[in-house]
């Protein structure tokens, strides 16, 4: 395995707008939106989208750069000039074991104790396994890691993760690749509820940008998004889309909506209206 270079300290966190951006492990990021780097019709198409989008942070997966010394540098090389953090994630691991040895080899790697932790339990749905997942996440806690745990909405399996050291949580909207969007809205906000203080990202199952939108209308602090951009027709355009829905989704989150009513309220007053 060819050990990439280290590209010193991270740059500082741009300056916000009115919207700001999350915080994660005391990092405040550049943007709610967070890109996955797998699956795009090419290294070009890749930087563009990551350009037009600007994310707090990409995705990449240690298989990738362990594919060979060579396709692994240049690799390593085109994320490095994204301008983005990096979020090693443990994607295709089926066992804890197999996953806190893939973080650990990301962090050797990769210079970063950021790590998203994926332990899948079925591979149709690619569902994430509950009991791994929080073996797992305990286990890479101890060692000092910053564990992105991919979780479904099920507000027990968000207790256990937070009893493991997590301090972020990241359910799922749908399964990955769905482009469902949010596929359980009455969980996705008891969850919300739940843990009203804990930084959440939506992650996976998002397919357009009025999804991500929902989710920061909904309370969630970021998105992450991979096959939406990378498969799209033209993937810089949606990437440079979800970068705006996020912005507006948090924008209109924090101006404070109207509640929603069943019933009709005018918008212009009925007293003093003129009778014939």
């Amino acid at each position: 395995m060819t050990r990439a270079p280290h590209a010193g300290p991270e740059p500082a966190p741009e300056p916000q707008d009115d919207a700001g951006g999350p915080v994660f492990y005391g990092r405040r990021m550049r943007s709610a939106l967070m890109l996955g780097t797998a699956g795009y019709p090419s290294p070009a198409a890749l930087a563009e989208a990551a350009r037009a989008a600007r994310p707090a942070a990409v995705t990449v997966s240690l298989r990738r750069e362990d594919a060979g010394a060579r396709a692994g540098a240049a690799f390593w090389e085109l994320v490095r000039g994204l301008g983005a953090p990096l979020l090693p994630n443990t994607a295709g691991c089926f066992t804890a074991r197999e996953a806190v040895t893939t973080a650990q080899m990301a962090r050797e790697l990769f210079g970063t104790d950021w790590i998203k932790l994926e332990v899948i339990g079925r591979a149709d749905t690619l569902a994430p396994d509950p009991f791994g997942l929080v073996e797992a996440a305990r286990i890479l806690c101890a060692e000092g890691f910053r564990v992105f745990p991919y979780a479904t909405e099920d507000a027990v399996l968000a207790e256990r993760l937070l009893e493991a050291g997590c301090q972020v949580l990241m359910p799922w909207g749908a399964p990955i690749g769905a482009g469902l969007g949010l596929a359980n809205p009455h969980g996705l906000r008891a969850l919300r509820r739940c843990f009203p203080d804990v930084p959440m990202v939506i992650d996976a199952g998002l397919g357009l940008p009025s999804h991500a939108a929902a989710a920061l209308e909904m309370g969630f602090d970021a998105v992450l998004v991979n096959t939406a951009v990378a498969r799209a027709a033209d993937p810089a355009r949606m990437a440079r889309a979800f970068a705006r829905a996020v912005e507006a989704g948090a924008l209109g989150r924090a101006a404070g909506p109207i509640p929603a009513r069943e019933t009709a309220t005018p918008s212009t007053p009925l007293a003093g209206r003129p009778f014939s």
